[in-house]
């Protein structure tokens, strides 16, 4: 067994929002959030304020604890304002792609029982049609404003009293994003308020922040990587947060250098950016103290190139995922220039770890050998919602969470993350079920058969590849019919990207894809 090399931290018995915003006053006119598009800027003062009036005014629209409230949002400033606002009115805040189609939305809104939605006016069809496929839903508020719909800036008035709710961070659910795991369709996970706050604290010996540190938020909170590193921590510690709605490359580079940004959290497409595009060069990034990413693997190649153009230490990683609260391991903010490359890191406080055999799942491996990576610790989620038997496969009966993720550990506790077990596919951080695709697939009148797998690109994202067996009657199937046909049925992150024919599916007796039997050919 592996353990982290820090002290324990005391688990964090608070609500979501209290573990976050205790020190708002203390920080009190110091930036809290800032928009990097048009320059809106709220206090930690305002922050608390609003985040409370707006609580109010959800309370009084009738929203009530054990409620699930629906966040559909790009990042905006208003992002933390709904999402804190809700957990104090007691509700849980299943946090909603802004691409998802409304077929995929009112799937989760189903799934979830998600009796409210707070959106944004440019994406309100979509969410008014999610509503109405699902049913249940209430009222749709609005960040914004919009005729008919009730806003939360309209909240900020609000002189209804406070709503004063029991949470119990122990049990009591705060987040529930959406996540395949290591197999299937996406499951809701169940993320305590103490789960999610803990984690915070975990993280905090390794990658410190503080007034005076400019945090550059373009990952979408929507995503757990994004909702921790870029919103709960440095909300947490004083630090300011710098929001973008989404990554385009000249606006990400302007925004460093206009609000002297110090640090980033990215994924390996923006690390390649980085690295590589000619942009870069015409903007001053001498702000910047340190790049960390995650979300899916980043070539040590490819790190080394990024720090080196920018004259900064090694870009570090960081490993987790939606059912650890998400982080388990990072390379320490002061340990980037040592730090051996290609790490993910090593364990933060309180987290406890198993390498095993993959062979023999009962025999846990050595220093150097490579097996599935186990954790046990105070993040790992309370289990997927509704779905006992899938909650039993991921953590067993001592509390171990199967990552289905193959790594080893060197012999100075670092983690080294090389393969899957499973089969999701990481389209630049977000997670796509080969399972979910396989099935639009075989919906197609002229597709007999198909399995999917992630292949990597000339850019170094992992894309979803689809081989194809064409029905008899239909020789003549290409490959942009299919790709049309997917791209019309899902969100744009889990299209489909390149389209192989083949004869038949390889298959084991059971009936299981060989999936990699279908890698090998790429």
């Amino acid at each position: 067994m592996f353990r982290s090399e820090y002290a324990d931290v005391p688990a964090v018995e608070l609500p979501i929002h209290d573990a976050v915003l205790a020190r708002a006053a203390e920080f009190g006119d110091e930036l809290a959030l800032v928009d990097g598009t048009d320059g809106t800027t709220l206090t930690y003062t305002q922050v608390d304020r609003f985040h409370r009036s707006i609580a109010a005014g959800l309370a009084e629209a009738g929203v009530r604890k054990g409620d699930v409230l629906a966040l559909h949002s790009p990042n905006t400033v208003a992002f933390p304002l709904a999402f804190y606002a809700a957990t104090r009115a007691g509700a849980s805040v299943t946090t909603v792609h802004p691409l998802a189609t409304p077929e995929e939305f009112a799937k989760q809104l189903r799934d979830s029982a998600a009796r409210w939605i707070v959106t944004v006016s440019p994406l309100l069809e979509a969410a008014r049609r999610a509503a109405e496929l699902a049913g249940g839903v209430e009222e749709i508020f609005v960040c914004d404003s919009a005729p008919g719909h009730r806003s939360l800036a309209d909240m900020l008035a609000s002189t209804a009293p406070e709503p004063v709710v029991d949470i119990d961070p122990v049990e009591d659910i705060a987040a529930l994003p959406y996540s395949s795991g290591t197999t299937a369709l996406p499951k809701g996970v169940m993320l305590t308020h103490r789960q999610i706050a803990t984690n915070l604290a975990q993280l905090e010996p390794a990658v410190p922040t503080g007034p005076g540190d400019r945090i550059l938020a373009v990952l979408p909170f929507f995503h757990i990587y994004g909702l921790t590193a870029l919103m709960n921590a440095p909300l947490r510690n004083g630090a300011a947060v710098v929001v973008l709605p989404r990554f385009e490359l000249e606006s990400f580079l302007a925004a460093i250098e206009n609000h002297r940004i110090t640090g980033l959290y990215v994924a390996p497409p923006i690390v390649l950016a980085l690295a590589k595009h000619p942009a870069v060069a015409k903007y001053d990034l001498s702000s910047l103290k340190y790049i960390i990413s995650a979300a899916a693997p980043l070539d040590a190649n490819l790190a080394a190139a990024c720090s080196q153009r920018l004259g900064l230490p090694p870009v570090g990683q960081a490993y987790g995922m939606t059912e650890l609260s998400p982080g388990t391991h990072v390379v320490p903010v002061r340990d980037m220039a040592t730090a051996p490359p290609g790490t993910v890191g090593k364990l933060i406080a309180g987290t406890e770890m198993r390498i095993v055999s993959l062979d023999d799942p009962d025999k846990d491996l050595g220093i150097g050998e490579a097996g599935e990576i186990l954790i046990r610790g105070p993040q790992v989620m309370k289990g997927y919602l509704g779905r006992p038997d899938d909650t039993a496969a991921m953590i067993d009966q001592d509390g171990w969470l199967h990552t289905g993720d193959v790594g080893y550990v060197d012999d100075g506790g670092w983690l080294f993350v090389v393969d899957r077990v499973k089969e999701l596919i990481k389209y630049k951080g977000f997670q796509v079920a080969p399972a979910e695709l396989e099935a639009l697939l075989l919906t197609h009148p002229d597709i007999a058969d198909a399995a999917v797998v992630g292949e990597y690109n000339e850019d170094n994202n992992e894309v979803p590849h689809a081989y194809v067996v064409r029905q008899r009657t239909a020789p003549d199937l290409s490959q942009s019919e299919v790709l049309m046909y997917v791209a019309e049925r899902v969100a744009p992150y889990k299209r489909v990207r390149i389209v192989t024919f083949i004869d038949a599916v390889p298959r084991a007796a059971s009936g299981k894809i060989l999936r990699r039997e279908l890698r090998g050919r790429s």
